[in-house]
């Protein structure tokens, strides 16, 4: 028997290939479904189940394309109601991989139908527990997602997680091994740990979530400090669970080669957001008008998920040469199927042709300091309120990213002023995006806070989050 973690950074999302003489199984793979296919053959193994933990919000799920590829058969837990064929399980039901078995655990809380998965050996002893977004490692799923379509609030969804968790995964061997469906970085958790497996046996220690005195205390703790989800969650919810055009198919449509006549005409005639996926830096330098830069060696697919928020928003590429596959196959794992194509060439090209090009005013940390005066400028950090609280810049304005178009409307025009993040990758975005709305008066930071805090720039770790923008 073998259980492979199949990790996706971008996504801090696991997948897991499990095998046990001659047969396989998939849990919660990605939407790309080929190098499944790749694995299954190199092995000389029959995939017989894709097990879904639930109907996951923060991205779609290659259940539906497997399937159709393989023969093998769809597995979801208690309360499932797909649009289409598969074994909608029963509350500890067993499927049999070779001498292994997979028993389901409905554990109800994060979303209805949410269940977990107790991978068995060939004696029968519990090995292995694929917890989903039930439980993860330093946290627990976020209560608040399912509330529309299971007429709760979030607090009754959080006590039924409460009793699924006490019920049906504390009373597990401490030397089970946890596989989380996400880790440190995902929107569905707020307190996940770096690594992606650890024992139940560790976790029942260290974990706020399971550490709690009583229901009313878990309820309470487990709520606390949830941010809004970002707005694609639903939408993604429902392709997992309606089903969605083949990713092949949704590649295809992507991998349109436009020159930058084409590319204008296209942009103009299909209303299209033009997505720049080089670097913060590179964009700086100069890109086209109106075009928004998510960089993807950063957390592309999220930041375009939350920000877009739209997954039926038809899209125009602008990439690295050679990355352009890449970036519509990120795309697809969020659910944004209407890409209509790509620069060819890239922005060099469109340079070249004596289009119009834009730039980001970029400033080094070192002549941010120069020109810093303490409570005269006025500085936006995009930073998450937790990063901001550990320590921020002087008398600076906590405004993160994801909330964007809560606050973009406060900014007073006529008053110049300074953003940042940690690193530069996300102040880059909200610096295309307040550009392409109109704001221009205002200089983007190199390096972050990373490098502020390597001046003389003064800094604190008091918050005052009354402040509003408005002069």
């Amino acid at each position: 028997m073998q259980v492979e973690q199949i990790y996706t950074g971008c996504l801090a999302q696991g997948a897991y290939y499990i095998t046990c003489n001659g047969e396989a199984a998939i849990i919660d793979p990605l939407r790309e479904t080929q190098p499944y296919i790749d694995r299954l053959i190199k092995d000389g193994v029959k995939i017989k189940y894709v097990f879904e933990t639930h109907f996951h919000a923060d991205f779609v799920s290659g259940h539906l394309d497997l399937s159709k590829k393989t023969g093998a058969s769809i597995v979801y837990g208690p309360n499932a109601n797909p649009e289409f064929e598969c074994i909608v399980a029963k509350d500890n039901q067993e499927f049999s991989i070779g001498n292994a078995t997979i028993k389901v655990l409905h554990t109800p809380g994060h979303t209805m139908e949410s269940s977990c998965f107790l991978l068995k050996d060939e004696t029968g002893k519990d090995v292995a527990l694929f917890s989903g977004d039930t439980l993860f490692l330093g946290d627990v799923g976020r209560p608040d997602l399912a509330q529309k379509s299971a007429s709760m609030t979030q607090e009754e969804l959080a006590g039924l997680l409460y009793d699924s968790l006490n019920n049906k995964i504390m009373p597990l061997s401490d030397d089970v091994i946890v596989y989380p469906a996400h880790g440190a970085g995902s929107a569905c958790g707020k307190n996940m740990m770096k690594e992606t497996v650890d024992t139940l046996g560790n976790q029942k220690k260290m974990n706020y979530a399971l550490n709690q005195p009583n229901k009313t205390s878990f309820i309470n703790a487990v709520l606390d400090g949830l941010t809004p989800p970002p707005a694609y969650f639903g939408m993604n919810v429902a392709m997992n669970k309606k089903g969605y055009e083949s990713f092949e198919s949704v590649l295809e449509k992507g991998m349109v080669s436009l020159d930058p006549a084409e590319f204008e005409a296209v942009a103009d005639s299909h209303g299209a957001l033009i997505l720049d996926t080089r670097s913060a830096a590179d964009f700086a330098k100069g890109f086209i008008p109106q075009s928004i830069n998510i960089g993807i060696q950063g957390d592309f697919a999220p930041w375009v998920g939350s920000l877009v928020g739209d997954v039926n928003q038809n899209i125009l590429l602008v990439t690295d040469p050679g990355m352009e596959e890449e970036v519509v196959t990120r795309l697809t794992r969020v659910g944004f199927d209407h890409v209509l194509g790509y620069l060819k060439g890239g922005f060099e090209a469109w340079q070249s042709s004596g289009r119009e090009t834009d730039r980001v005013n970029r400033i080094s940390a070192a002549t941010f300091a120069s020109q810093f005066v303490p409570k005269e400028s006025m500085v936006i950090d995009v930073r998450k309120d937790g990063e901001y609280a550990a320590e921020h810049i002087d008398e600076a304005y906590s405004r993160p990213l994801a909330q964007i178009n809560d606050w973009i409307h406060q900014i007073d025009t006529n008053q110049h002023f300074y953003l940042h993040c940690q690193g530069g990758y996300r102040s880059m975005i909200a610096a295309s995006i307040l550009q392409a709305r109109g704001y221009r008066n205002f200089s983007e930071v190199e390096g972050g806070f990373k490098a502020i805090a390597e001046t003389s720039v003064p800094k604190t770790n008091f918050v005052c989050q009354s402040k509003v923008l408005q002069a």
